[in-house]
């Protein structure tokens, strides 16, 4: 069974992450949203797509009570694919919006940094990069990605801090595009996603390549290595102690 619901309206290709109460990332989930994401890439009938979750969370982020027990091997294989996965969706030639239904905490909200614009649910919903609060790195991919969202000092800021950000501080500070009542995230992400396919398309896959490159250039000479220091990071007896008392199910 999938774990990535994909469906059309029309010219939108929607991809819906569904794998229990929060969504968490592991192998099987990066592959079913790559595979998703390609195929949407591939549909001449689609112009748009939109990314979103199932229940109070958009995603938690890496599956840690699965990926602790991993082997060294197979885990810098998944932060791999991972990393390749969120680039491929801020590099993606057709326009991406992600519909934050519920909290994008860590590698969800990286996931969700990906897309051209980010609609989030007003309330209990909380986005960012934490992290530093439970000893584990970053990758420089999605250190250049916020970067180029935020700015250098708000991306510290979220980086260094680890906090947790409701849709009204996440609008403040660029994470997000807009915030709005739970139930209308949905209509609201689609408006936005009709507006971008609105656009001649190739004009605008034009002006994105010009905009991206150079970010995903960057990123390209860098995310090799912040991955080694990651991993070195993640195996470290402190932050193993740190994983071991998250729980998610």
């Amino acid at each position: 069974m999938s774990l990535v619901q994909f469906t059309k309206q029309a010219n939108l290709a929607m991809l819906t992450l569904d794998r229990g109460k929060v969504n968490a990332l592991n192998p099987d989930v990066v592959e079913d949203l790559r595979s998703g994401l390609r195929r949407a890439i591939s549909d001449d009938d689609v112009d748009v797509l939109l990314l979103t979750g199932t229940g109070a969370f958009f995603s938690f982020g890496f599956d840690v009570p699965e990926i602790i027990s991993y082997e060294r091997t197979a885990f810098d294989r998944f932060v791999h694919d991972f990393t390749s996965l969120y680039l491929e969706f801020f590099e993606c030639p057709k326009p991406v919006v992600a519909a934050l239904n519920g909290h994008a905490v860590a590698g969800g909200c990286m996931l969700a940094l990906g897309s051209d614009y980010r609609v989030m649910a007003r309330g209990r919903a909380k986005i960012g990069l934490n992290e530093v609060t439970f000893g584990a790195s970053v990758f420089a991919g999605s250190v250049e990605i916020l970067r180029h969202w935020v700015g250098h000092r708000n991306a510290e800021r979220v980086l260094l801090t680890g906090a947790l950000y409701s849709g009204e501080q996440a609008v403040a500070l660029g994470l997000v595009d807009e915030v709005c009542e739970p139930e209308e995230v949905m209509a609201t992400a689609i408006r936005a996603a009709r507006a971008f396919a609105a656009c001649d398309a190739e004009a605008q896959r034009s002006i994105k390549r010009i905009l991206r490159r150079p970010v995903a250039d960057r990123v390209r000479m860098v995310e090799a290595s912040s991955i080694r220091e990651f991993v070195e990071i993640w195996y470290s007896p402190n932050t193993r102690e740190r994983l071991s008392s998250i729980r998610i199910h």
